[in-house]
Order: structure tokens, then sequence, then C-alpha cells
């Protein structure tokens, strides 16, 4: 069963609502069995069946985030944040950065991003028809909308399509760019504040959803000043129960090994650029390494301690990203003494992570070049925002914004890949899936840069 605290009010699943609201009866009858199971469109036509399109919704954000195996953990594994320890080459290519787009699982990825976002889109029309009130309700899918923007964005090659949702029904749509579609997801973000009704979760995340667009953008002064006010406190959790849907993270790294977490260091020897998740000790990233290897029996298996248990919450948007985009804006700014007042702030803590309370952290010093800062601030950004989908969007923001090159930033460049002692291939970006030839519109990614 997935709950959702926060914006969403708990409630069972989808056909929980539905079933309560619509009730379809069968005649006692060997051959007059009719089908209370089926729901077709007209069924949902009333304020019960919207708020369980509602609801669906909802669902298809949790499984384009921590709910499977989605840009959030396949985007985490191309760069540094996981390596492959399974014997399926689709994951392997991904560690490897070289990955086909006719790999099955981008197009999971790809379809869970724009599953949410279509489904965001049929309830919004189906709320405004018969279940208007409360107003943040609406607000809640425009935010899934625009969160689903940013993520393709994020993670994907230029040449990203979404379906066209101009008209009466969604249609297929065009091939956009990266930076096409944060704008896109700004609008929608800024329909989720101006459909908020007030309601806190709805207004703060769709301010953090805006800044990190923004962010994208380059836009960083707009970032900082959207986010203003918002507590460290605050996170829009999604939360799983083991009966219906795991935490991913849990079941891919914790239970089924096939993920672990990567180091600066393998059996190759050093990772260019790699970042030490495990090797630093940072309580950020508490891991453990259990008397097993990973799943493929050969890999050394590390394993993450933040979601330790398989129903833990995960933040979609917190606290800690707004302070975060205070900082960036401070740094793009120059004022350096305010960048690293709130990177210190937040290590300082208490700071709630999550599971985790982070408190009692050194504090960094100032390493005296903008380029040395930035460095830096993508650092404890890594340690921060692990395993929740930021990972590889700021390593392109890196090369694209500050002037990194992708040798430079990029994990592996330049070395070989534990399992064959090949070289890394220069993936940096997830291909658009292969499923999408399907659209006439589509021709290919526009390209693989960052």
């Amino acid at each position: 069963m997935i709950r959702y605290t926060g914006m969403v009010r708990r409630v069972s699943a989808v056909c929980t609502i539905v079933a309560a609201t619509l009730v379809v009866g069968c005649r006692d009858t060997l051959l007059g069995v009719q089908h209370p199971d089926i729901i077709t469109p007209g069924n949902l036509n009333t304020a019960g069946g919207a708020d369980g399109l509602r609801v669906g919704a909802i669902g298809r954000l949790a499984a384009m985030t921590a709910g499977d195996e989605s840009s959030w953990l396949y985007g985490g594994l191309l760069v540094d944040e996981w390596k492959s320890g399974d014997t399926f080459i689709q994951r392997d290519q991904a560690d490897s950065r070289s990955i086909d787009p006719s790999n099955s699982f981008v197009g999971v990825a790809y379809r869970d991003i724009n599953k949410a976002r279509v489904d965001s889109y049929l309830a919004l029309q189906a709320l405004k028809a018969y279940e208007p009130a409360p107003v943040s309700n609406l607000g809640q899918m425009w935010f899934v909308k625009g969160f689903a923007e940013f993520q393709a964005a994020s993670d994907f090659c230029n040449g990203v399509t979404f379906a066209d949702l101009t008209g009466a029904a969604p249609a297929v749509g065009k091939s956009m760019s990266d930076s096409a579609a944060f704008v896109m997801a700004a609008a929608s973000f800024d329909s989720a504040l101006a459909n908020s009704g007030g309601d806190p979760t709805v207004t703060n995340s769709a301010k953090i959803g805006k800044a990190r667009v923004l962010l994208g953008l380059g836009r960083f002064q707009e970032a900082g000043a959207i986010v203003a006010g918002i507590p460290t406190s605050f996170a829009y959790n999604m939360s799983y129960e083991a009966v219906k849907q795991d935490n991913f993270i849990w079941t891919l790294n914790n239970s089924a090994r096939r993920y672990s977490v990567q180091d600066s260091v393998d059996a190759s020897g050093t990772v260019p650029n790699g970042m030490p998740f495990v090797s630093a000790k940072d309580p950020r990233v508490p891991t453990s390494a259990p008397v097993k290897v990973s799943f493929d029996g050969v890999t050394p298996f590390q394993q993450q301690l933040i979601w330790s248990v398989r129903d833990a919450p995960v933040a979609v948007t917190n606290g800690i990203d707004a302070r975060l985009a205070e900082a960036e804006a401070s740094l793009a700014a120059g004022n350096a003494p305010v960048w690293l007042q709130i990177l210190n702030t937040l290590r300082a803590g208490p700071t709630p992570d999550g599971p985790l309370t982070i408190s009692g952290m050194a504090p960094l010093a100032d390493p005296g070049t903008q380029q040395a800062r930035a460095k830096l601030m993508f650092r404890e950004r890594a340690f921060w925002t692990f395993g929740r989908g930021q990972r590889l969007g700021d390593l392109r923001r890196m090369v694209r914004q500050y002037g990194f090159t992708p040798a430079q930033v990029f994990p592996g460049e330049g070395g070989v890949w534990f399992k064959t002692g090949a070289k890394y291939g220069k993936d940096y970006n997830i291909p658009v899936s292969g499923d999408e030839l399907n659209n006439p519109n589509f021709h290919g990614c526009t390209d693989r840069a960052p």
C-alpha cells in the first residue's frame, strides 16, 4: 500500500477510492455475471473518480522517484552514486557510461516520468470538472506535472518528448531541448503555486521545484529568492508500505544487492572524479559492508543505511534543497561568506535529512577561488542529496554553467571500468528510450552533450 504524507490525504489506493464510490452490481447467476472489476472512463466522471485519478498520479510520482528503477536510481548508476553488482547488461551499460537507447531499463525510467505527467493532467481535468475543491488538489497535480518535466530535463538527452496536452486529449508531442523542458516545468510549478490554496506543502514543494528549474537555467538569484523562508525542517515525503510497493533504493541495494554504493576506488583502482561516498565515512551517507558480495557473486558490496528498511520514506523535496539553492545564489553573487555560512549551518545542525538528523560536522574552510568554491559546493550537494535524483543533473550543470569540462567532473573519465578493464564510455546523460521511435515526431536524441 502506498501511503503519502504532506500534501496528500491518506488513502489506501486508487482502487479503494473508486470502489467506495462507484458500486457496480452483478447478478447472482452463473451466466449472467457482469464485470465489477472493470472501470470504464465513464465511471470516473464523478468526484470520487476524480480523486482516484489524483491519487493515481501521486502513485506515478512515487514510481518515477524512489518507487521503481527510475532515473533517480538509473541516473545515479550512470554517475557515481551506485555501481553495478549485477549480471544484467542493462545495469552494466549505465555503470560503464555506455547506454544503448534500446536498453529496457531506460524504457522503464522514461515511461515512469511520462506516465506521471499525463496522469496528473488527466486528474487535473477531472478535478476541475467534478471536484474543484479544495483547490490545493489542483496544485498537487500541477506539481506532479512540473516535477516530471523537470526530472526529464535534468536526466535525459536533448530531444526529450512529452505528450502534447494542449488539446482535448493527450497527443504525440515533438522533441524539445532540455532548456525548453525546464521552461515548461517552470510554468507548471507557477500553476501549482497559483492553485496551492495556501497549503504549505504544495507551496513549499512548488517553490523548491521552481528553484531547481531556475538553477538548471542559470538564473541563480531568482532560485535563491523563491525559496527564502522555507523551513529547513520541511520535507515532502513519499512513503511506502511493503504490501504493494517497496522503497526501490532499499530493494536494489539493501535487499537484492544489484546496486552497490559507489566509492572513489574500486577493483580497477582510483575512479577519476568519483565521490568517496564510502571511504569518506560521511554521516550523510552512512554505509555498511556485510560479509557478502553483490548479486553477481564478484563485486564487493556496500550497503547504504539512510533508508535501511523497505518502507523508509524518501523526500521528493525538502528544506535542505532550499538552503542549497540559497547557497548557490550567494556564491553566484560573489558573496562567499554567506555561501560558506549556509553550508556550515547545515553541517552544524541539527539538520533533519530524511530518516537521519545531521549535527556536529566540522565547518568547511573557504578554498579561496571561485572555481574551488564551486567544486566544494557540488561536493556538499552530492552528500546532502545522495540517492534523490540530483547528482546527474548537478554534474551536467557543472559543465554547462560553471565552466568545468566533462573530463573534470564525470566519474570514470580517462579511467577503466572495473568489470572489464575497458575504458568508460562518454555518456553524459540518459538517452531517450528507443521505444519513443514509435512517435513519428521523434528521431533520436538531438545531441548527447551535457
